[in-house]
Formats: structure tokens, sequence, C-alpha cells
């Protein structure tokens, strides 16, 4: 084909390149003198190229910086973990050994540890303060106190006077002798459990011949009130039997603080424990025991005349106290009168300067400084604690 002459005119297009103009192909040069705009569009695009290819690169290596640090996170274990997986691998198979306890504190992670002992060697003594007129006395502090055990004063580091949940149980006479006596001591009981709080749990022995559990641990007071329907007056009276099983029964209690009620109306005659005997019991046992003895004018017998003694007795080495009647009808307000002591009542607490774990007796004695212009007071402790064995 022959080329276009100059000064002549081509039939295609200035924007195209066709067949006809064969010497143009592959050329843009030629592209770019025959056509300014496409020359422009050509170079911008060559300028930019760089700048695209960079930034590709630039993305590319961010990204593939990103998975790699996502990877990484994965896979990373924490010290404690590695260290304990470590651990469990060395003691896994003495798993026998020593007895230690396991303890989890995660589902997938567990840390053997030696199980917790606190020996802390704190005595607590509640304390009952009452005036000539034996009402009692509230609203002392914890300078008002001195506190001994043995000759040697000791530091009182805890004090209170809150009205603390009690475990009660009562041991209540139903021998023969009782029979005239029996509906108004049935009353004094229900009105000695109206003093209890929602949280207080009590039981209750009769005893005649034998002593008897009537009624377990329980927070309702009708149960009581409707074993005590089948309490019958019979037979002689083994009191001594009845407080060793009390007491006994206080080693089921929830409560640290835990008291008896005994009503009565006599001494004891037909029990297989000796005076001595229960006295060890209540010495050793955290349990104050509170008494109300119902005493005719005359004792017919040797033991009825030694009661009221044996009641005091017993009451006193455990801090509690014995209150005696000889009206029938003045049983409920002496049981009321016990169950707001019973809440109204000053804890001592103490360490002993000098521990010693003998197993031997302990001797406490609680002294009383009163404010001025208060009349003689009267303390009523607990006389003493036996120290642990070992």
């Amino acid at each position: 084909m022959a080329r276009p002459t100059h000064g002549s005119r081509s039939s295609c297009p200035k924007a195209l390149v066709c067949n006809a103009c064969t010497d143009l192909l592959g050329d843009p040069t030629a592209v770019a003198v025959r056509n300014k705009p496409a020359r422009r569009r050509f170079l911008r695009t060559s300028m930019r190229l760089p700048f695209v290819l960079a930034l590709s690169a630039l993305v590319l290596f961010a990204l593939s910086s990103f998975a790699q640090t996502d990877v990484n996170d994965v896979h990373i274990v924490s010290h404690e973990v590695a260290k304990s997986k470590d651990v469990s691998k060395e003691q896994g198979p003495k798993e026998s050994d020593a007895g230690q306890n396991l303890v989890s504190t995660n589902s997938k992670l567990s840390a053997r540890v030696r199980p917790l002992k606190v020996d802390v060697d704190l005595v607590l003594v509640p304390v009952t303060i009452t005036d000539p007129m034996n009402r009692l006395v509230t609203g002392l502090e914890k300078e008002n106190f001195l506190l001994f055990e043995g000759s040697a004063q000791q530091e009182i580091r805890t004090f209170s006077s809150e009205d603390a949940p009690v475990s009660l149980g009562v041991i209540f006479d139903s021998s023969g002798s009782m029979t005239s006596k029996m509906d108004r001591a049935k009353e004094a009981v229900i009105e000695f459990f109206k003093t209890a709080n929602p949280q207080d749990e009590f039981f209750m022995i009769t005893f005649s011949d034998e002593p008897e559990e009537v009624s377990d641990f329980t927070s309702s007071v009708d149960e009581i009130q409707n074993k005590l329907v089948f309490a019958v007056p019979r037979r002689r009276t083994a009191l001594l039997d009845a407080i060793y099983m009390g007491v006994s029964k206080m080693r089921q209690a929830k409560y640290a603080k835990k008291a008896l009620l005994i009503i009565s109306d006599g001494g004891d005659n037909h029990s297989r424990y000796t005076e001595n005997e229960i006295k060890s019991v209540v010495k050793e046992a955290d349990v104050m025991i509170y008494a109300i003895g119902i005493y005719d004018h005359f004792f017919a017998t040797q033991e009825e005349r030694l009661g009221p003694e044996l009641l005091s007795e017993i009451t006193e080495l455990s801090g509690g106290r014995a209150f005696t009647i000889d009206n029938p009808n003045d049983l409920g307000d002496v049981a009321t009168k016990i169950g707001i002591e019973l809440r109204n009542q000053y804890v001592l607490g103490y360490r002993p300067s000098k521990i010693v774990r003998d197993g031997k007796w302990r001797k406490i004695k609680v002294k009383l400084l009163p404010p001025k212009g208060l009349p003689p007071l009267r303390v009523y402790a607990r006389t003493g604690y036996y120290a642990p064995a070992e």
C-alpha cells in the first residue's frame, strides 16, 4: 500500500490506528505524534505505575506481617500455665504422696496446695452482769472488765455484746413428782422459746427413769410444743443422765454459742452417772447451763434437799446460773428472763500469754471495774477451761 504523501489526508480518524496505517503499528511514538491527547494519557499512566507497584508491595507486606502476628498470638502460652503444666507432669504420677489436697482454680488448671491450718488459741468467755435486784446490766465497755488466767492478767483482744444466734436445749423433768407442776412447766418451755431469734436452733430432752430425746434440733416452736403434749409425769428422776445426754447432743450444734435450760423439781435418784462425772463433763464442754428449780416448801427425801445445791454448782461451773422458785406460776416469767439474758451477754476474747498444751485445767476469773455511781454488781462467767493436749 502506498504511504500517504505529505499534505494528503488519511481516511482514518486521528484517534485510531487502522490497517491502512501499518507503519504506525507497534510504534507508540507515532501514535503520540499523530495523537496528542493519547500521549498525555500515556504519560500520566506511565508516571502512576511505579507508585501503584510500590503501594501494592507495601499492602502485601503489611498483610503478611499482620497474619504472622495473629499466628504468634494464638500460640503464646503464659509463664504460669506453662510452669503449672511442667509441675503437673512432674507430680502427676505421685498423687498418693503425702495425702495432699488438689485445689482447682480453673477447669483446665490445677495446682497442688498444702491444706491451710490455723491455730488461733483464742479463748472466748461469755459474761453476764446483774445488779443487787437481779436485773441485767447492759451498756458496759471493754475498759470495765479485767480478765485473769490463773494469777496472770490477760489482754482482752475481742469484746462484743451483740445478739448472736444460739443453739439451745431444754432438759425437761417428767418424773412422777412433777404431776402438779407439769402444765405450768410446759408453758414455761413455750415462753422460753418465744424469746428465740429466727436463726436460733433448739432441741428437747425429757427424763424420768431415763432421758429421752423427743425433738432433734429445729427452729419450729410449734414442733416442740407438739412434742410436749406427750410428756407424762411418771417414775423416778435421772437428772444427771439427762444432763450428760444434753451436753453430748450439743456436739451437733451449728452455732458457737450453746446453752442448756434445765426445768426440774428436785435432785437425782436414778442416774448411772455420778455428780463428779457430770461436773467433769460440764467443765470440758463449752456449754452454758441454766436451771429453774421448782421446789416444795419441804423436802421429802435427801435427794430433793440436795437438789438446789446440785443445780447451782453445775450451772456456775458453766457460766450460767440457777433460779429457785416455789410458785409454779412464776415459771413463765423466769424462763423469759433467762431467754433475754442469753441475748444480752458480753463476750470477752483473749489469747493466753503463756500457751502450754498439757491438757490441764486453766482457771479463769473475770473482775469488774464498774462506772461510778453504780451499786455493787455480780459477775457470772465460766470458771475455766481445759487447755488443748496437742
